[in-house]
């Protein structure tokens, strides 16, 4: 009798669990839902125009002159010869895909490789996806942007690399992590603030093959605190992603976390630079 009535009970929990996933759903276009463990999100009163209201911590998201993301005119960028190219070397190696909450990522183990900016050396962390795309060219937006996430050791500030992506053929990498991006859709009504599924040898080699052109600006994180001081290097070279991927990038985000992307920020006076391979013989090709 007693186990009669434990198993009902596990029925009962069972029920309320699902009850709560659906009811995530349903209310969709009501005032958005805010993840476990974060306090902000992409809609309505936790959206960004309120982030910088929202926390003392978080003020440089409204009152931040050097923000990001930007929409880059190619009109007015300016060429600058004292650049050099990104010199990049990755590795493949084992590494933890993550669910923020609000973006997908992965984090990588260390020694993955560096990033090398006008003579200072960068270790790679880790990378993120936004869907839509942050940065703009032109005012056009993107299906799709990583950001790969450098720091350099002994003072702690960042270089990001951005890529682009638009809609046709799959990207490789996520083609290896088609499986784990499943599993991380399934456990999306689960109350866990952070989700992580080990991967092994993840191989980014391929991201690091489209250095004759990029933009560099110095902007801020895009998401809070909106940290500045970030060197932003955005590639012109666009990937391509299929729209079943980004589907999968979204699928584990809660429906105010599905279009991740900060809108543009103003220029505030910036320049945006850009390099394209010249002289630099040692810059490698596609």
């Amino acid at each position: 009798m007693h186990s009669k009535m434990a198993a009902r009970f596990r029925f009962f929990l069972l029920g309320l669990a699902l009850l709560a996933c659906f009811a995530t759903v349903a209310n969709s276009h009501e005032e958005p839902k805010v993840a476990a463990g974060i306090d902000f999100s992409y809609l309505g009163s936790s959206g960004p125009e309120k982030w910088g209201s929202m926390n003392s911590k978080y003020a440089l998201c409204a009152n931040g002159k050097t923000q990001s993301p930007i929409n880059i005119v190619t009109d007015d960028v300016v060429k600058n010869k004292k650049l050099k190219s990104l010199v990049r070397d990755y590795q493949s190696t084992n590494a933890t895909l993550i669910n923020n909450g609000y973006n997908l990522g992965m984090k990588f183990n260390p020694d993955v490789g560096t990033l090398k900016v006008d003579g200072k050396e960068y270790s790679l962390i880790q990378m993120h996806w936004h869907t839509p795309s942050e940065h703009q060219i032109d005012g056009e937006e993107f299906p799709a942007e990583i950001h790969l996430v450098h720091m350099e050791p002994e003072h702690g500030t960042l270089a990001v690399v951005g890529i682009l992506f638009k809609y046709g053929s799959s990207d490789p990498v996520l083609n290896k992590l088609k499986d784990e991006l499943e599993e991380l859709a399934k456990e999306k009504c689960q109350e866990d603030e952070e989700a992580r599924i080990p991967v092994d040898k993840v191989n980014i080699k391929y991201l690091r093959k489209t250095n004759k052109k990029f933009y560099r600006y110095i902007g801020s994180l895009t998401t809070p605190p909106c940290s500045e001081s970030v060197v932003w290097n955005i590639l012109t070279k666009v990937k391509t992603i299929s729209k079943e991927q980004v589907e999968l990038l979204q699928a584990p985000l809660d429906s105010s976390y599905k279009k991740n992307c900060r809108p543009v920020q103003p220029l505030n006076g910036r320049k945006v630079e850009v390099y394209q391979k010249g002289d630099d013989d040692d810059d490698e090709d596609d």
